[in-house]
C-alpha cells in the first residue's frame, strides 16, 4: 500500500507539470507549420441577406412561361386570396386576388417584366 501511495505521490505532480507547458516549437511538417482547420459552423453561422419580393419575381422568371411551376413560384410570395370581383391591378400585391390561375399568372407577369434587372 505504501508504494502504491509514494508512486502516486510522484506521478501526480509530475503529471501536472507536464500538461502545464507549452511546447517550445508548434508543431510542423516539412518545416511548415500545421494549419488549424475551423469547423463548418462559421460558414453556416453566417446569414445570407433575406432576397427581396422583386428579386424573388425576378427568380421565378426563371421558371418556363405559361406552366403551373412558375404560377406556384409568384404564389409563394404573394399568397392568392381570391376575390369574387377582383379590381383591377394597380401593383404586383393586387394579382394575388385574382380568381383564374391564367389571369394571375399573365398579371405576375406583367409586373415582373417591368422590374429592372437587380443584382442576385
Amino acid at each position: 500500500m505504501r508504494k502504491i501511495i509514494l508512486t502516486l505521490a510522484i506521478l501526480y505532480p509530475a503529471a501536472a507539470l507536464a500538461q502545464g507547458t507549452a511546447p517550445a516549437n508548434p508543431p510542423s511538417v516539412g518545416g511548415k507549420p500545421l494549419v488549424v482547420v475551423g469547423s463548418k459552423k462559421s460558414e453556416a453561422g453566417k446569414k445570407e441577406k433575406p432576397l427581396s419580393p422583386a428579386q424573388k419575381l425576378q427568380a421565378c422568371q426563371d421558371i418556363d412561361d405559361a406552366t403551373k411551376e412558375r404560377l406556384n413560384c409568384y404564389d409563394a410570395i404573394y399568397a392568392p386570396q381570391p376575390k369574387p370581383k377582383a379590381p383591377a391591378a394597380k401593383g404586383v400585391n393586387d394579382c394575388r386576388f385574382l380568381k383564374e390561375e391564367d389571369e394571375r399568372l399573365t398579371c405576375y407577369n406583367g409586373f415582373a417584366d417591368k422590374i429592372p434587372k437587380l443584382p442576385r
